[in-house]
């Protein structure tokens, strides 16, 4: 298997960054899983990856994945569309969307579809998964998800927080060591000897 463009990272210049298509991306327990293609360049041969990364992702990528929770209740028919049902952009979810969350996607050929991937806590606590029907982007019959448009939109700001974890973008933490112990730090030792 080759290795991904060394010019790729959050600090490649963009002279050498590649182009990175996405397939399929899938979040479980903060890690990313992710079907991709690679080119070293717009006229390049495309190379095949199928990636998971071992940092957690950075919040960014779950806030843009949270907010295709509304399109995924109504393509699955989980929710009805009432006058307060689309939440701000600024706002976060309102409590009517608690029990859901998307955990990936699938796109069409060509990007010109998807199909979202989530799933629903039931009240038991046993979780229902949930696949959407495919949504076309370039389809414009009646029965079209009159959302699409957002669902495009939305979709693209997500894609571009997935290809940003492609690139390095993850969150920023540091485990400390099991043993070491700060400076500041004071130990108070207490004795449990019974008082006579």
């Amino acid at each position: 298997m080759s290795q991904l463009l060394t010019g790729v990272g959050p600090d490649a210049p963009e002279a050498t960054a590649s182009v990175i298509t996405i397939h399929k991306a899938r979040l479980k327990d903060l890690h990313l899983t992710c079907e991709f293609t690679e080119q070293r360049s717009e006229e390049a041969p495309a190379r095949a990856f199928a990636l998971t990364c071992h940092e957690q992702v950075h919040p960014d990528l779950t806030h843009r994945l949270s907010r295709l929770v509304p399109h995924l209740c109504l393509l699955t028919e989980q929710l009805t569309e009432t006058p307060d049902f689309w939440p701000d952009e600024a706002e976060e979810l309102p409590a009517r969307f608690e029990a859901f969350t998307v955990t990936g996607f699938s796109m069409g050929k060509g990007q010109g579809g998807v199909t979202l991937i989530g799933q629903r806590t039931l009240i038991g606590g046993k979780v229902l998964n949930l696949t959407s029907p495919y949504v076309s982007f370039e389809d414009e019959t009646d029965a079209a998800y009159s959302y699409a448009p957002l669902l495009e939109t939305e979709l693209g700001e997500a894609l571009a927080e997935v290809e940003a974890a492609l690139r390095g973008k993850c969150t920023e933490y540091r485990q400390l060591d099991l043993f070491e112990q700060s400076a500041a730090a004071t130990v108070t030792l207490v004795s449990t000897r019974p008082q006579a």
